[in-house]
């Protein structure tokens, strides 16, 4: 049984161990997941992600939820897509890796994502969504404990990428 799932709807309602949120290197919030994340959740987010000094790209980091219905918020900064010359599929694979990396030392049983950095950062939905199917499946061949990855789509363009990575 493979433990991705696709979940159509709002990452900010998921009752899962945590939520990933696609945050810029500030961690301060901002437009799109972001900010619909430190919206959801209170300013308290905001209080705690102050004191973690940003991160970067590629990285992860993680956070109490506050108000959300999940446990905790995983803050990985996914890189702005600049034509493919600026190792973008590399760190956004690795904000993937570092998000997971995260929930099994917290030893969480469930994550879910948002579509990282094909918002704003303008990262091509498709070759996003393959970087991402590819690495959660290779982590959790090597992993057991975690127990289910949702891929959280908003728009209907992800659902059908999504869908048919997933049956693949």
């Amino acid at each position: 049984m493979e433990r991705i799932e696709l979940y159509h709807g709002d990452i900010t309602e998921m009752h899962v161990d945590a939520i990933v949120n696609a945050a810029n290197s500030s961690l301060l919030g901002g437009g799109g997941v972001d900010g619909a994340i430190h919206r959801a959740a209170g300013p308290k987010l905001l209080d705690e992600c102050k004191k973690l000094n940003g991160c970067e790209t590629g990285n992860a980091k993680i956070t109490n939820a506050y108000r959300l219905p999940c446990r905790y918020v995983i803050h990985t900064v996914g890189p702005v897509w600049y034509g493919g010359k600026n190792k973008e599929e590399e760190l956004l694979a690795s904000a993937y890796r570092s998000s997971l990396e995260l929930a099994v030392k917290h030893e969480l049983d469930s994550i879910a994502f948002p579509n990282i950095s094909t918002g704003v950062y303008h990262f091509p939905k498709e070759l996003a969504a393959k970087i991402a199917v590819k690495t959660v499946r290779e982590f959790l061949k090597k992993n057991d404990t975690l127990e289910q990855v949702y891929f959280c789509v908003f728009d209907e363009e992800n659902l059908e990428i999504y869908q048919k990575l997933i049956e693949e």
